[in-house]
C-alpha cells in the first residue's frame, strides 16, 4: 500500500511516495519546466515504474491546496463538487489554486480509480477566533467578498506542533506554543492546546512578517500613494510587494547566507536587512506572549529557522526578562533543544516535513 503526495506548481510538480502503513519514503522528486501537469504526471509515472510501481495502483493521492477559504477545516475527499468549490476560491489565491486544481485533474485522469484528497494550507488556522481573523472593515466585505485573515503554512505549523509535543513528552492538548516557520516565506503561529488561535499571514501570504521577497505588513496607504504618485498599476504594485520587496529589496538578494556573509564584511544594507528581519520576528513573538495564557515553548522551523543559528540567537537575544535563555553551544550545533537551564520556556529546533504531514492526513482518512 502506498500514498502519493503532490505539490503542483504552475510549471512544476513536487512529489513524494510513502508506504501507507509505515510512512517510510519510497521515492520523491521534483519535476520542473513541465509543459502541463498531464505531461508532468506521465514523467512521474516513468519514475515510479523504476520502483515497479504503477501510479494507477497507488492507494491514495494527497494534494496540497493553498487556499480552502472558510469552507474547509480539514482534509477532504475530492469529487466533482469539491473541485468546483476549490475553483470558486481562485480569487482568494489566483497564483496557487489554479495550479493545484490542474494537478488534481491530471491525477484523476491518469489514475481514475485512485481516491484523491485535498489538504489545505489554511485549514489548521480555521480555529482562530473571530476577533483575530476579522479585519476592522465594513461587514459586507467579509460577508460578500470573504475578506478576513486565513493564514498559511498551516500544514507546517501543525506538523512541528505535534513534534514539539513528542520532544517535550507532553500531550499537545496541554501545551501552548509559538511556532516560527522561517524560510523565503515567513509566518508565526500562536497555538493553544493544539489549536491555532492566531497567525501572522492574513487573507493572503503577503501580510505579516518580513520575508525573502515579500514586504509583510506595511501601511496600506502606501499602495494608493504608489498608484497616484508613481503612476503604477495595481499589477505593478502587487509584483513589487510580492516579488521585489523583503530581504531582496533591502540587501539586494533574498539568500540569507549571502546576506549574513555581507554583513560580516561590514555591508550596511545587509546589516540593515538582518536588523529589520529580526526586529519584526521579535515583535511578533512579544505580541503572542502577551495574548496567550502562558507559553511552554518556542519552535523554529523552515529553511532559515532550522539552519541559521545566527537568526535564532538574534531573535532570542535580550529576552531574558521574558524567561527566554538561549544556550549558545546547543544553538550553534543545531540541537533540537537550545534553551539553557535558566530558561522558563523550551526553545526547539524542529525540521518541518509538510509532505509527511499530508501523507499522515491521508493515512488517517484511509
Amino acid at each position: 500500500m502506498s500514498i502519493l503526495v503532490i505539490n503542483a506548481g504552475s510549471s512544476s510538480i513536487k512529489y513524494s511516495l510513502y508506504d501507507a502503513k509505515t510512512l517510510n519514503v519510497i521515492d520523491h522528486g521534483l519535476l520542473e519546466e513541465i509543459k502541463n501537469h498531464d505531461e508532468g504526471f506521465e514523467r512521474m509515472r516513468s519514475q515510479l515504474r523504476l520502483h515497479n510501481i504503477d501510479i494507477a495502483d497507488i492507494n491514495a493521492i494527497g494534494h496540497r491546496v493553498v487556499h480552502g477559504g472558510e469552507r474547509f477545516h480539514a482534509p477532504a475527499l475530492i469529487d466533482d463538487a469539491l473541485l468546483d468549490e476549490i475553483t470558486a476560491l481562485i480569487p482568494l489565491a489566483p497564483l496557487h489554486n489554479p495550479a493545484n486544481i490542474s494537478g488534481i485533474n491530471a491525477a484523476r485522469k491518469i489514475a481514475p480509480n485512485v481516491p484523491n484528497f485535498a489538504i489545505f494550507d489554511t485549514a489548521f488556522h480555521q480555529s482562530i477566533p473571530d476577533y483575530a481573523y476579522r479585519y476592522p472593515l465594513p461587514y459586507d466585505l467579509y460577508e460578500s467578498y470573504h475578506v478576513r485573515r486565513y493564514g498559511f503554512h498551516g500544514t507546517s505549523h501543525h506538523y512541528v506542533s505535534d513534534k514539539a509535543a513528542d520532544l517535550l513528552n507532553k500531550p499537545l492538548e496541554s501545551l501552548n506554543l509559538i511556532t516560527f516557520h522561517i524560510g523565503n516565506g515567513v509566518s508565526a503561529c500562536a497555538i493553544e492546546k493544539g489549536k491555532s488561535i492566531d497567525t501572522s499571514m492574513g487573507m493572503t501570504p503577503l501580510e505579516g512578517l518580513m520575508m525573502g521577497t515579500r514586504c509583510g505588513s506595511i501601511d496600506p496607504s502606501i499602495i494608493g500613494y504608489l498608484i497616484h504618485e508613481k503612476k503604477m498599476t495595481i499589477e505593478e504594485v502587487e509584483t513589487l510587494l510580492n516579488k521585489k520587496s523583503g530581504l531582496l529589496a533591502i540587501a539586494g538578494t533574498n539568500d540569507l547566507r549571502t546576506i549574513l556573509s555581507a554583513k560580516e564584511k561590514g555591508d550596511a544594507n545587509a546589516t540593515l536587512a538582518i536588523e529589520m528581519f529580526v526586529y519584526r520576528l521579535k515583535k511578533q513573538l512579544g505580541a503572542y506572549m502577551t495574548t496567550m495564557r502562558g507559553v511552554d515553548a518556542i519552535v523554529f522551523t523552515g529553511g532559515i529557522g532550522e539552519h541559521s543559528a545566527t537568526i535564532r540567537e538574534a531573535v532570542c537575544s535580550g529576552l531574558e526578562h521574558l524567561g527566554i535563555h538561549l544556550d549558545t553551544d546547543k544553538n550553534t550545533t543545531n540541537r533540537s533543544r537550545i534553551e539553557n537551564d535558566h530558561s522558563s520556556l523550551a526553545l526547539l529546533v524542529i525540521p518541518t516535513d509538510e509532505e509527511r504531514q499530508i501523507a499522515l492526513y491521508v493515512q488517517q482518512l484511509l
